[in-house]
């Protein structure tokens, strides 16, 4: 999905805003010029995640900010959704439709974006939302799809989105392969710091990497751009039956590529609320070969 002028204004505008909290006003301008000449000669038709790694590295430059800057939101995500997985697992165990339990713990977790609810997440806010997490709507139609295919199928990748996010991953994926033991499932995670998007740090604490095959994107961005990743995911994107993607991110880097994907996220901002016709914080879930206009 190519950055609009709405895209533009949006990252513009969180990251000058953020840019304020450090360093002094020369140091504040710097980085202004900076991100100003990061847009002008970012390729024609990126998108917004594309430009994460060079942002990153400005607010390290020149307001000395740790291109790891949400490690303590990570850490405290991670921690949060541990806390919650055997009652969360047991909720899925009892379902009718554990595949479809899981599913959608999975998407709310999604909710944990530092980035994308402009660091204002509200744990309690999630916490109430996971305790109603079977009411949410799941296309009915993608989903018998969804199955479908994975009964057909041999491998599945799961593109991961957020820390804390991935611990619910991990019971979905735990729920898919425990119906389609044929599968073999792959992890793919963040191939560095990248927001508060999972990496194999992450994977490792929450036990993910124990239990699944796990590889990285091989790149910063806070997506899957494919002129960015490594070399490992290319190939795991071209020879997987089944692609699971988590959260925008992955949508913006990934939407038009062609791939077998069904895309799992909320609609957190205003390009897909406008995209959707759906309000704020709205449970999506479409194929890319499906892709609603």
């Amino acid at each position: 999905m190519e950055m609009n002028l709405t895209c533009l204004a949006c990252m513009l505008r969180k990251n000058l805003l953020e840019a304020e909290k450090h360093g002094d006003e020369k140091s504040q301008m710097a980085f202004a010029r900076g991100l100003l000449q990061a847009v002008l000669d970012a390729p024609e038709g990126v998108s917004t995640p594309c430009l994460s790694p060079v942002i990153a590295d400005l607010f390290h430059k020149h307001l000395g900010v740790d291109p790891d800057r949400f490690q303590a939101e990570k850490a405290f995500s991670n921690q949060f959704a541990l806390e919650r997985l055997p009652s969360v697992n047991a909720k899925i165990q009892q379902a009718a439709d554990p595949v479809l339990a899981a599913l959608q713990y999975a998407i709310l977790g999604n909710y944990i974006d530092f980035s994308a609810l402009w660091g204002k997440v509200d744990f309690q806010e999630l916490n109430n939302r996971l305790a109603e997490a079977d009411k949410i709507a799941v296309d009915p139609r993608e989903y018998k799809n969804f199955c479908q295919e994975l009964a057909e199928s041999k491998t599945l990748l799961y593109l991961t989105d957020n820390a804390g996010e991935i611990v619910f991953d991990g019971l979905l994926a735990e729920a898919i392969q425990a119906r389609y033991p044929q599968l073999g499932i792959t992890f793919c995670v963040r191939g560095g710091p990248a927001l508060n998007d999972a990496t194999r740090q992450d994977a490792e604490e929450v036990g993910v990497s124990d239990r699944f095959a796990l590889i990285d994107s091989g790149c910063r961005a806070s997506g899957t751009p494919p002129q960015m990743i490594g070399a490992e995911l290319r190939a795991a994107l071209k020879n997987s039956d089944v692609i699971l993607s988590k959260g925008q991110g992955n949508v913006e880097t990934l939407n038009g590529c062609g791939y077998n994907i069904y895309y799992a996220f909320l609609a957190k901002c205003q390009r897909f609320t406008d995209r959707f016709h759906v309000p704020p914080l709205t449970v999506m879930f479409c194929n890319e070969r499906r892709f609603p206009d």
